[in-house]
């Protein structure tokens, strides 16, 4: 159980889940839903471990009542999902498909009859594979099919949200994907990384434009931030933690709150980022309503020896999750109070935070990483910080991008044979947390 109690955050903080579409729902090739991005990635030999797919994911399609009876259950306040452009829009634009509507309007209605506020992402990385044949994020048209989206959300669901977020982890949709070569589309390729920076902030504020015409109300951004820190106290590494930081969290931070992008950044991508990409900096930087933010873990710096290549990671000496991240719950506090104080004042959530672990229903080590990241956010809140709410990754055990079903975050097990949901200890410790205390 955790260490302390739901009144130490106050009445009005919010406590919730979050899944992602192509992580949980399947039904990836019927009911009119179109192709994604991660459909052909995934099937592509050597990009996922096993070759793993969403193709049935945890059927969260047909099973969504159960997944929200959890929630309830479980005494959460809230539950952050995301759409998927493909189930809505097959070819991204034009047509939409009235089976995925519908899909959502059950779900949104499920959420609300159980008293469970829904937070909804507009893109959690399924890009439909035809926008991807036009270039996908590389293509600054992108921006507009982005908003046409996001007016077809507002229409049909913004009056039923508590709140929207534009794109989860912009870092991850450009540079892990385009640069890195991770995660779908999977290239390697600093033009194609440098153009998806931008372009991706630049329909980020088209959306946000699009859903405050639509009468879309609390409106945000959820981005990926880590803890950076020097490997040593030499002066290279500290040069290098500088680029690392600007990497990671300051072009994302800049750009949203403050129109601009770190020069540190803007010189190594000068040659390849778009034309004229200053011009779009006001639209990039529209005013919001709240700002998510997903933590896990610290980055580690140190100056690269390699010719063309800034900086090296290197892997630190803490304890680490199932996947190999360090713990680090201070780097939690610091960033929360961090953007507080040289970014911006509005609300702050705590997006995504959790730790995979191996298979097992009985999770000490997730009880006491959520206990001490949860005590992170309260020493925040004691310095400032206006931190409105927590959401765990994830509810449920699940399709973990390339790692495929290798990997669990969830609170719940599941049995992807079965489909059995079975509450781990964590699930418990948030239950005997919230239950009755709203």
């Amino acid at each position: 159980m955790f260490t302390f109690d739901r009144k130490d955050f106050g009445p009005e903080f919010t406590f919730g889940v979050a899944t992602a579409a192509y992580q949980i729902e399947g039904a990836t090739q019927s009911h009119g839903r179109g192709q994604s991005i991660w459909d052909t990635f995934s099937a592509t030999p050597g990009n996922v471990h096993n070759g793993d797919t969403g193709l049935n994911a945890c059927n969260h399609y047909e099973l969504w009542p159960q997944d929200l009876d959890l929630i309830r259950d479980g005494g959460f306040d809230a539950y952050r999902f995301s759409f998927a452009w493909p189930r809505l829009i097959p070819e991204g634009t034009g047509a939409t498909n009235q089976e995925g509507i519908d899909f959502y309007d059950r779900l949104i209605d499920g959420m609300l009859e159980r008293g469970i506020k829904p937070y909804a992402t507009l893109y959690h990385w399924d890009l439909p594979s035809a926008l991807q044949d036009r270039g996908g994020w590389m293509n600054r048209d992108i921006a507009n099919w982005f908003a046409d989206y996001a007016s077809l959300v507002a229409d049909k669901f913004g009056d039923r949200l508590q709140a929207t977020a534009t794109i989860n982890e912009p870092w991850c949709v450009a540079f892990l994907s385009h640069y890195l070569g991770i995660h779908a589309p999977g290239y390697r390729d600093l033009r194609a990384a440098a153009r998806a920076m931008h372009h991706v902030l630049f329909a980020h504020g088209t959306a946000i434009d699009a859903l405050r015409a639509g009468g879309a109300k609390n409106l945000g951004i959820v981005l990926n931030l880590e803890k950076s820190e020097p490997a040593t106290e030499s002066e290279e590494d500290r040069q290098a933690v500088d680029f690392g930081d600007a990497l990671f969290n300051r072009w994302y931070l800049g750009g949203v709150f403050k129109g601009q992008y770190p020069e540190v950044l803007t010189q190594w991508l000068e040659p390849y980022l778009p034309a004229n990409y200053q011009a779009d900096m006001e639209t990039v930087s529209r005013p919001l309503d709240w700002l998510g933010i997903n933590y896990y873990t610290r980055g580690l710096y140190k100056a690269s020896t390699e010719p063309g290549r800034p900086v090296d990671q290197v892997k630190g000496p803490l304890e680490k999750t199932d996947i190999g991240w360090e713990i680090y719950p201070q780097g939690l506090k610091d960033l929360l109070i961090r953007v507080s104080n040289e970014y911006t004042k509005i609300p702050v959530y705590v997006t995504e935070n959790g730790m995979a672990e191996a298979e097992g229903n009985d999770d000490p080590r997730r009880v006491k990483y959520y206990d001490d990241h949860l005590k992170a956010v309260l020493a925040a809140r004691a310095a400032g910080a206006d931190v409105r709410g927590y959401f765990a990754w994830s509810l449920l055990d699940n399709y973990e991008w390339a790692e495929g079903y290798n990997k669990r975050f969830g609170l719940v097990h599941v049995d992807y044979a079965t489909q059995k949901r079975t509450p781990k200890a964590s699930y418990r410790s948030f239950q005997g947390l919230l239950h009755n205390t709203k």
